[in-house]
């Protein structure tokens, strides 16, 4: 689960007379992720699109334009290209572009007319012929639009103006001024500077402007009429040719993606070599489906099974007994077969079917095989899959690196809900996670909703142990006698530490051992990783912080008492522990030591301290030796502050937890009882109970007010309080929870073995239904 499926290297030769079958086997086997052939073998060169793929492919432009004209998506499950389509398909094509270009033209004389609107509505609000408002040389006429006494302050304000007169309708101003001397041209511009007045150029029409605006407005509403008219005319033709189009769609796609699919070969005049991975077990149905198709006309060899190393593959070579061939060679040669080279005649050099080859010799010793990399087929357990995506997010795993999506899955929704604990929240978190899945049609939204799904169950765990719900114990309003049960089922067992310091104390350590198990699981894999660099790589790059960080952390909860062990050194203290300066609250027997206190555990013993100071100095030493002054200078980070790290969930549990105890603390009120611990109040007001009023609360100092008025604004604000209070906690709870465990992962786990880079399975052919994909083209 933590490895990749395993990938096989194969390569199909054969002579140019059988290369159309054998694309539409493969293509239709939707198997083999094709290698591009990069032209470096002598004698061989890219192949060219088989005949016809020019003309298909400007078919597929055109079917795809017309789908995006007619807004036509969706799938086709299969697609054959009946007779007479192409009539079919010309026909349709100049009908729909004729109606198009119609749609244009008038879209564009609306257009239009919408300017003409813009133009002249201000004049029919202000309701004065155009030609009144120009013609004049003693005057000067200005319209537009801003604040009337802004305007008319300006005005007489300005020296230069002798006399000036305004007229009004709705927000527009008509001004009129003579000059108190000169020109009457722009006087009313200079004074209105620094006001905010939009300017309206006087349109020239021997129109009245209400008369002009009706008229315009008939013809926009006659165009959109148009419009209306042939929008029901694609959508009829949408109608009667759709499910033609996307079948056609489909089978051009295909057709398509057969003729290209040369050009990733490598040819000759006479002959082709295709090469590609595949799972290993699925060879055996490549090789009876070609062997169906055309017979023994080409050789079909299994070249490599790729191994998880670093380079991905070139470790171990597929028995010749696997593949089809007709040489006759021995056992022995069979268990371990040489690597074949491409030969120029449509065979393989030193190997027999497809006519023949040239020798070995003539190459050299090189093996001429397309050098690339395994893509990766994650192979998890169905639950964990929608967990890739997290993985992907990153970057796809190489083939050579462990997978660790099974592990996102084993961690991330057990960390959230451990930080959310709620079991009304983990219910919500359910539904937004279904509700996602059933609103996206895409991989990733249908995955994303999952995680959702699981993070909520999560909560509900984690909330059910904690009792809590939207912030409240169950125990406050489930009835004793069934609580009773609640409680055999583990009901209540943990808190969240809100109001004892002994609870939060105890998540702070567990979840830095959290942690501590967290990232040695990553530098355990990252170790495995780097095997394939060696064992001295494996030991200076890994086991060398798998030492330092353990032994810091072995050292750090040990305790003594300062004579437990003899070291017989004199010139080290007798406590190796130093138990004396750690805080009280991690290790001994006093009460304020919370694992003592919780499960009798004092603290490792000296000699294991001891042990751990060892293997922390011979990891540092090893960290120095690989990483040299980097790696002196990043060992309190890598050893101890990415331990710290893990501190943050302990830091969301109880500050979601405090969050939402506030909103309740604020809606129902809360009193203090004698043995400290603050308690809502859910069902009496708080001073009916023995102890002191933390909080009245708004519902009962809605249901105590005199006056009903005040009771129902009371009542209702603490419905609000209550419901966007708790939404806010539950979206702060996505964004902290959600956003802090992935952060985690991703830095300080990842960031031990993970690098990802690796090339995601892409079989050459199709799986199910193609998607229709409408691209915005002409459809000529």
């Amino acid at each position: 689960m933590l490895r990749p499926e395993q990938m096989s290297k194969v390569s199909v030769t054969g002579s140019k007379s059988v290369l159309e079958p054998v694309i539409e086997t493969i293509h239709e086997l939707h198997l083999v992720h094709l290698s591009d052939y990069d032209g470096s073998w002598p004698g061989f060169e890219n192949g060219n699109p088989l005949e016809g793929a020019d003309d298909a492919s400007e078919k597929l432009v055109t079917v795809r334009a017309l789908e995006s004209t007619l807004n036509l998506e969706g799938t086709a499950d299969s697609g054959t290209l009946e007779d007479g389509w192409e009539a079919r398909l010309e026909e349709i094509r100049t009908e729909v572009n004729e109606l198009d270009d119609k749609q244009s033209e008038i879209r564009e004389q609306r257009r239009q007319v919408d300017e003409r609107l813009d133009r002249f509505e201000p004049f029919a609000e202000l309701g004065i012929d155009l030609d009144l408002l120009t013609g004049y040389d003693s005057v000067d006429v200005l319209v537009g639009d801003g604040d009337l006494e802004a305007v008319e302050a300006a005005l007489a304000e300005d020296d230069g103006i002798d006399a000036f007169e305004t007229f009004t309708g709705g927000d527009v101003i008509a001004i009129v001024a003579a000059p108190a001397d000169g020109e009457p041209e722009g006087i009313i511009d200079d004074a209105l500077v620094g006001l905010e007045f939009t300017r309206y150029p006087v349109p020239e029409t021997d129109k009245h402007p209400e008369q002009y605006v009706a008229d315009l407005e008939r013809e926009k509403r006659g165009l959109e009429a148009d419009l209306d008219e042939i929008a029901v005319d694609l959508e009829q033709i949408r109608h009667e040719h759709g499910d033609f189009l996307l079948a056609i769609e489909h089978a051009l796609t295909i057709e398509t993606q057969q003729a290209d699919a040369p050009l990733q070969f490598a040819t000759t005049e006479r002959a082709f070599v295709a090469e590609g991975w595949i799972p290993t077990e699925a060879y055996d149905n490549l090789v009876a489906a070609l062997n169906d198709a055309v017979g023994d006309s080409v050789e079909i060899e299994e070249l490599e099974r790729a191994e998880y190393e670093d380079d991905g593959h070139h470790d171990d070579h597929a028995e010749e007994g696997d593949g089809e061939h007709a040489d006759g060679e021995s056992d022995d040669a069979e268990a371990e077969p040489q690597p074949v080279k491409a030969a120029t005649d449509g065979g393989r050099a030193g190997a027999a079917g497809a006519g023949g080859g040239v020798s070995a010799a003539d190459y050299g010793d090189e093996t001429l095989t397309m050098d690339d990399q395994p893509p990766v087929i994650l192979n998890n357990l169905t639950p964990a899959k929608p967990f890739e995506l997290l993985v992907k997010m990153v970057s796809q795993p190489k083939y050579s690196e462990l997978d660790p999506t099974l592990l996102i899955f084993l961690t991330y929704p057990f960390a959230f809900g451990f930080m959310i604990g709620d079991i009304g929240y983990g219910i919500l978190y359910m539904l937004m996670g279904w509700g996602c899945w059933k609103v996206f049609d895409s991989d990733a939204g249908k995955a994303l909703g999952t995680i959702g799904i699981w993070a909520g169950v999560f909560t509900i765990v984690f909330g059910w142990l904690y009792d809590d719900i939207f912030g409240v114990h169950m125990v406050d309003f489930v009835p004793e006698g069934i609580y009773g049960f609640f409680e055999l089922a583990g009901a209540g067992v943990l808190t969240k530490g809100l109001q004892t310091t002994e609870w939060a104390l105890l998540w702070i350590i567990l979840s830095l051992l959290f942690g501590i198990v967290h990232l040695n699981t990553g530098l355990v894999l990252g170790f495995i990783n780097e095997l394939s660099h060696g064992i001295k790589a494996a030991v200076y790059e890994k086991l060398s912080w798998i030492l330092t960080m353990n032994g810091l952390f072995l050292w750090i909860f040990a305790h003594g008492d300062g004579g437990s062990f003899d070291h017989g050194i004199g010139a080290l203290p007798e406590d190796l522990a130093f138990s004396a300066y750690k805080p009280e609250f991690l290790v001994g027997t006093t009460e304020e030591a919370v694992l003592y206190e919780f499960f009798g555990f004092a603290g490792l013993p000296e000699i294991v301290g001891a042990i751990g100071l060892a293997m922390f100095i011979v990891g540092f030493v090893l960290v120095a030796i690989g990483e040299g002054i980097a790696g002196v200078f990043e060992t309190p980070a890598y050893a101890f502050g990415h331990v710290l790290s893990y501190l943050r969930m302990v830091a969301v549990l109880l500050a979601k937890g405090g969050m939402a105890f506030a909103v309740n603390l604020l809606v129902f009120g809360a009193w203090d009882s004698d043995d400290g611990y603050t308690n809502f109040a859910l069902f009496e007001e708080p001073g009916a109970a023995d102890g002191d009023v933390a909080f009245e609360g708004l519902l009962w100092l809605g249901l105590n007010a005199d006056f009903i008025l005040v009771t129902i604004i009371f009542l209702l604000l603490a419905v609000v309080v209550f419901v966007f209070g708790h939404i806010l906690v539950l979206l702060l709870g996505i964004t902290a929870a959600g956003i802090q465990m992935l952060r985690l992962e991703y830095v300080e786990f990842f960031g031990k073995f993970y690098e990802g880079g690796g090339e995601e399975y892409d079989p050459f052919g199709e799986d199910g239904a193609i998607e229709s994909q409408p691209q915005n083209q002409p459809a000529d």
